[in-house]
């Protein structure tokens, strides 16, 4: 059987089932069990683009998944069973509406405010003389405010707190743990010789305690450099090379589309998408080391034969 790319769920499996449908991931609450399924969709610039992208979602939650597994003695997580390649499953917590976004490097989003003449992001101060892809002298936290509907907003560590998103306790907690996954990230990456440039964490409550939610260091949510060549590249003020989807989103730039209003979603070609699969693919290999095994047999229906067999366990 062909690969059939994951797009919308519809699973019933309790009449008490919570259904949360992400950009990405759909997610069902069952009881005190969350089941997330990494879905083929992409997003960039906060919108859905129209095609499905083959083994993304394996990508993505396998990706996550080893790196859940390789942090969880740093700081806990909520990841207990990876019962099939696009499934996750584990406890679910209350989660803290604060991505933070942990910044070794300029590049991204704080390249095109530093470009655009601004040196605060976030409540924080980004050195003078800097050019795009230089290193942070101290990795940067510039966190975003979680959005259900709509765009993240950027958002400094004091109206997180005054906001009553987050106890100043709790900030202290999460920013302790968003710099020791970057450094464990950071030396991991090194390993591969890449170079983690940026990433983002996303935590929750559960019980009295703080845990590791979402993925972690997966394409969709971290930015890689290749390390070999990287300072010649800097000298030359040559691009670096990247395993990120920053491609997607400077492809759309180009094709006239970043999100704003009355900008229309370019049409996606079929060699376009096969790039991005591959692109994806290519990191995973890159991050873990391994090689990726395609699961060909994935569809809707294995997904939930998978799920109601570790659910009934």
């Amino acid at each position: 059987m062909a690969y059939q790319p994951i797009g919308n769920t519809d699973y019933k499996f309790t009449l008490s089932q919570y259904i949360y449908r992400g950009k990405v991931r759909e997610v069902d609450i069952l009881g005190d069990k969350l089941v997330s399924i990494a879905s083929d969709r992409i997003s960039a610039f906060d919108h859905i683009l129209p095609k499905l992208i083959p083994y993304k979602g394996q990508v993505l939650n396998l990706v996550a998944a080893y790196f859940l597994q390789a942090t969880k003695d740093i700081v806990p997580n909520w990841l207990e069973a990876v019962p099939h390649p696009n499934v996750s499953i584990g406890k679910k917590c209350i989660p803290v509406k604060i991505e933070f976004v942990v910044r070794g490097y300029l590049a991204g989003h704080a390249w095109r405010e530093y470009k655009s003449g601004k040196r605060i992001l976030c409540g924080v101060t980004m050195p003078d003389g800097m050019k795009e892809s230089d290193q942070f002298p101290v990795p940067l936290i510039t966190p975003s405010t979680k959005a259900e509907i709509g765009h993240d907003e950027d958002i400094s560590r004091e109206n997180a707190i005054t906001s009553g998103l987050c106890s100043e306790k709790e900030w202290e907690i999460m920013e302790r743990y968003a710099r020791s996954l970057f450094q464990r990230g950071t030396d991991m990456a090194a390993n591969q010789g890449l170079i983690l440039v940026d990433t983002k964490y996303e935590f929750g409550r559960y019980n009295d305690e703080i845990l590791l939610i979402d993925e972690v260091h997966t394409p969709d949510s971290s930015r890689y450099y290749i390390a070999d060549g990287y300072a010649d590249r800097q000298r030359h003020n040559v691009h670096q090379k990247q395993l990120s989807k920053e491609f997607v989103r400077e492809w759309l730039i180009e094709n006239g589309f970043q999100g704003k209003e009355n900008q229309r979603m370019p049409f996606m070609p079929d060699n376009f998408v096969q790039e991005i699969s591959d692109r994806y693919i290519e990191l995973y290999e890159k991050v873990t080391g391994s090689k990726f095994s395609k699961n060909e047999n994935s569809d809707l229906h294995s997904i939930e034969v998978a799920i109601k067999e570790y659910l009934n366990k």
